[in-house]
């Protein structure tokens, strides 16, 4: 693959100085894709996206925990749970540029931790201690909407001082009055994504062109389907004909269920998996998945473009990813300084023409173009009017929904 030498960034404001002084000599990985011209109302998109559901030591949260004393002042320091493959890396010098930027503009250093595999397991880890009001060991943590909203309902967060984020007025319109927090008093989203079909380009050529085609009697075995369940049920039920984002109930979601619990049983599935899907992509040991979209990219990137994927007809499920920070938190102020840094635009185009994810900054597409023109009209970053036509939300569960759901899908998961 023929990789072309990254464009130089802007020169002022400072902070694109020092972004451009950080990706010095970096091998990127934003051409690896160029989407279709047309792009539409992204804001749009991630208003349907929304609808999926002070530190100090001071206040009382919701549950009635005392946040964490912040140390910020004393100690220069902001700690981040991530997911993989989801921030900006440069192979040449093992570093992620926009972190770099952001520790030579503030003096605040960043321990950032790929510690998320999937949402239900990253919480059970750190449940126990949320509920006491503990330090979890992050400033940051980064959920997906429904467990953003578990989160903020249980009290489990810090609430935000919008005074030390000024570059949230850059948040897309749609994103700022999310149902599940209201004034985006608790969060801010970080990126949002599909849930889609993907595969292995050598072992299945015809490719597929169906969520059923995953069931194909030649892929027995070599299959795999997320562990989150608003993605892989989410894209059985809208190829079964459900409006996920819309009135349905036990029949439905049992019978998306009855697909899934079939497949394995059948060892159709092989396995079951968050993050790490991806390993068995690599590995070969999967050659078919329920995958999300950045990820494909970013395999890629270092597979020579072993991997395709899928926008299928019947629809891809929608999500967003948001950064809380815990009630137990020490850092709180230089979490929020870090957050306002992702939302400059120009931070913002840099790390999506990395991740190649659906960037919620306003501004971010002006700002590719000084990074890659090509990449203002992907329509995994900008998505063009075709694909916001088949990106769907899994409505809000209720309490009692979410936990009779979500166990019985765990249950037929083995998890």
């Amino acid at each position: 693959m023929t990789m072309r030498e990254p464009r130089k960034l802007p020169e002022d404001p400072q902070v694109r100085e020092l972004i451009r002084l950080a990706q010095a000599g970096n091998v990127s990985r934003r051409n690896v894709l160029a989407g279709a011209a047309g792009v539409a109302g992204v804001g749009a998109l991630l208003a349907a996206c929304g609808t999926g559901g002070g530190g100090g030591g001071g206040s009382t949260s919701a549950a009635g925990l005392t946040p964490g004393t912040d140390v910020s002042d004393t100690e220069k320091l902001v700690r981040w749970a991530n997911w993989t493959l989801y921030l900006d890396y440069d192979d040449e010098t093992n570093t992620r540029p926009t972190l770099e930027a952001f520790t030579a503009e503030t003096g605040i250093q960043v321990e950032y931790v790929e510690d998320i595999e999937d949402n239900d397991t990253f919480y059970g880890k750190v449940q126990s201690q949320l509920a006491q009001g503990q330090d979890i060991g992050f400033d940051i943590i980064t959920p997906t909407d429904w467990m953003a909203a578990r989160i903020i309902r249980q009290g489990y967060t810090q609430e935000l001082d919008h005074a030390n984020i000024p570059n949230l007025d850059n948040l897309v319109e749609g994103l700022r009055n999310v149902d599940f927090d209201p004034g985006r008093k608790q969060s801010v989203t970080w990126q949002s994504g599909y849930g889609l079909i993907a595969w292995n380009k050598e072992l299945v050529p015809n490719g597929l062109n169906s969520v059923s085609d995953l069931w194909a009697p030649e892929l027995k075995g070599r299959v795999e389907v997320l562990s989150e369940m608003r993605d892989t049920l989410g894209l059985i039920m809208l190829e079964q004909g459900v409006d996920i984002s819309g009135d349905w109930g036990d029949d439905e979601f049992y019978a998306a269920l009855e697909v899934v619990e079939q497949q394995i049983a059948s060892g159709q599935i092989r396995q079951v998996r968050g993050n790490s899907y991806a390993e068995d992509l690599i590995s070969g040991d999967a050659i078919a998945v329920i995958a999300w979209s950045g990820d494909i990219v970013a395999l890629n990137f270092e597979a020579e473009d072993k991997f395709d994927y899928k926008i299928v007809d019947s629809g891809v499920t929608l999500w967003s990813d948001n950064l809380l920070v815990p009630i137990g938190a020490t850092h709180k102020t230089n979490a929020e300084r870090l957050m306002n840094h992702y939302y400059d635009p120009q931070v913002a185009a840099e790390v999506a023409a990395w991740v190649n994810y659906i960037t919620p900054v306003e501004g971010a597409r002006e700002a590719m173009e000084a990074i890659d023109p090509e990449l203002m009209d992907n329509e995994l970053i900008f998505p063009d009017s075709a694909t916001l036509a088949k990106a769907h939300v899994f409505r809000t569960l209720t309490p009692e929904e979410e936990e009779k759901y979500n166990g019985d899908f765990l249950s037929v998961i083995g998890a």
